[in-house]
């Protein structure tokens, strides 16, 4: 509910402030007083786009603010989607520089513009005579014959179902397409896999087999400078370990004159030992060291067969070669896997689908049953508002599931005797198609929470007994629902709860639109001036306090 609405510095308006009632306000006046103009405001209020143009005064900015109470409307889920603080008190606010910036924000925070229609979408329905082309929707129409049979927890039963289904159906195909490309390069992969199999990765040494290789090679030299090396220590006349025992026995003799004497021949003598153990090493690897051209051969296209094929996949070593073979048997293993996960993806769909289809023929065999009382209740409340042959006719069919269900619905009216119901933007009028929206929101007022509505002069085309119909459908709505209406006419300027006045003041400079609301005598006097123009009669007082006695209330 709209608590407070207040404009600033926007087109006519310098600064407006408005504080409706929670029933039914009224707001009348002149053509071109300002009345469009403050609808105009509440749309960019709703998330519209704004044009810095329509500015008051292009110096500085402009802000439009509506406080509105929503503790019955239940959007803490909405908020919670924007990440916005919820809280039963809610504040949006436009803001429009002169440079053409706009800004918007909700409980202070800023916002996109999609995130303030989303959230202003539930608080105002603004409802013109151009909005009555929705009722030309199918979606919009099959929405409205919901909410007035009660089934949207049914619809959302089915809509979650829809849900799941089109996942699933999303996913099947996204993995088909991967399967399709995956098996143009299975081949290729299946053979560089194969390549890399044979070449047996595991297990192997690269660096022991280049060293083998390098021994095989220098095998000769190697021999020849192990006997030299052999020779040198052991088996020469004046080998190492020939001279290092002379000193040895040298060191023995005077050992017993000092301590230190006695160490160093200990440490000879170990030195000794070691010498030893290194010749005989190096005699056991002269012995083993023998040319293998054969050997050398093999080791040599083994290792080529490895370095091709680290050139090949740009790996820089063994281990990366063997990475690439995991990551390619990944590949090959993930491709032929994939017939198996879209067999099962298809089966879930297929099953998703036929609990879609049970659902959504549930949900028709419900709307079904419903389009009768709903042909019914809105022809009599048409022929109410003067409209008696009016005929109302749900014209359904049934198609592939949708995400409102499988229903294909199209509502024809006519309001002529004997006449053949047509589509709605082929069979009514602006007047009639106005009194249709209204009929149709009055039935919905008691099945849903309705936000606050604003109907722009709903009465065209009606006058008399009829508009004075269409004021008390408009009061009894509004004892649930805040609504404001404007209009021209004086049988709804008297049914209102509150009555605001919208004039034109001129000033030296320039003209601004201003509100005000009315009491008890400026609201008879402004319905008799509507009645018999800007001199009225006594006889059109009179009538002024006719009217507003209709409504109950007391008039002097």
């Amino acid at each position: 509910m709209l608590v407070d609405l207040r404009i600033k510095n926007y087109a006519l308006i310098e600064q407006l402030e408005l504080r409706p009632s929670p029933l039914l306000n009224i707001i009348t006046g002149e053509t071109g007083a300002g009345k469009s103009i403050m609808l105009g405001a509440i749309g960019l209020l709703l998330g519209n786009r704004a044009d810095s143009r329509m500015l008051f005064d292009t110096e500085r900015k402009c802000v439009i603010e509506g406080q509105f109470d929503i503790a019955n409307y239940q959007l803490q889920d909405i908020f919670d989607a924007e990440d916005l603080d919820y809280d039963t008190h809610c504040i949006l606010r436009r803001e429009i520089s002169p440079n053409g910036k706009s800004r918007a924000f909700v409980n202070d925070t800023p916002v996109t513009l999609d995130a303030l229609r989303k959230i202003g979408a539930n608080l105002m329905d603004i409802h013109s005579q151009h909005d009555t082309l929705l009722l030309g929707d199918a979606v919009f129409q099959l929405n409205l014959l919901d909410l007035f049979a009660g089934l949207v927890p049914q619809r959302t039963q089915y809509s979650n179902a829809f849900r799941t289904y089109r996942k699933l159906e999303a996913d099947l195909n996204t993995l088909e397409s991967q399967a399709a490309q995956a098996s143009k390069e299975l081949d290729y992969n299946s053979f560089l896999l194969n390549e890399l199999e044979e070449a047996r990765l595991d297990n192997e040494d690269q660096e022991a087999l280049e060293q083998e290789v390098k021994q095989l090679e220098h095998a000769e030299e190697i021999k020849y400078k192990l006997s030299q090396a052999l020779h040198g220590l052991r088996d020469s006349e004046s080998c190492a370990t020939g001279t290092m025992k002379e000193a040895s026995v040298l060191l023995g003799q005077v050992a017993s004159y000092a301590d230190n004497f006695k160490e160093l021949r200990e440490r000879l003598e170990s030195c000794l030992i070691e010498l030893h153990d290194i010749a005989d090493e190096v005699e056991v690897a002269e012995r083993r060291t023998e040319g293998d051209p054969a050997r050398a051969e093999e080791l040599q296209d083994r290792l080529n067969v490895l370095y091709t094929l680290q050139r090949k996949h740009q790996a820089r070593d063994l281990p990366a070669l063997i990475t690439v073979r995991d990551e390619l048997r990944q590949k090959v293993s993930s491709v032929l896997n994939l017939d198996k996960e879209i067999n099962r993806l298809r089966k879930d769909s297929d099953a998703a689908l036929a609990a879609v289809t049970k659902q959504g023929a549930k949900l028709s065999e419900s709307r079904r049953k419903s389009f009768p009382n709903f042909e019914k209740q809105l022809g009599l409340l048409l022929a109410d508002l003067g409209m008696p042959h009016a005929r109302i006719v749900v014209q359904n069919s049934v198609g592939a599931p949708t995400a409102s269900g499988i229903d294909v619905v199209n509502i024809l009216f006519t309001a002529n005797k004997g006449a053949q119901p047509q589509t709605l933007s082929k069979a009514a009028s602006g007047g009639e198609f106005s009194r249709l929206m209204l009929c149709i929101k009055y039935m919905l007022a008691d099945k849903t929470a309705l936000p606050t509505i604003v109907f722009d002069e709903i009465d065209t085309g009606i006058s008399g007994e009829i508009a004075v119909k269409v004021g008390r459908m408009m009061q009894q709505m509004a004892q649930k629902h805040q609504l404001v209406a404007i209009s021209h006419l004086p049988q709804m300027a008297a049914a209102g709860d509150v009555h605001y006045f919208v004039y034109k003041e001129d000033r030296a400079d320039r003209t601004v639109s201003r509100i005000r609301e009315l009491n008890q005598e400026d609201r008879i006097k402004e319905i008799a001036h509507m009645i018999a123009g800007a001199k009225p009669s006594e006889n059109a007082f009179q009538s002024a306090r006719e009217l507003l006695a209709l409504r109950g209330e007391t008039v002097s």
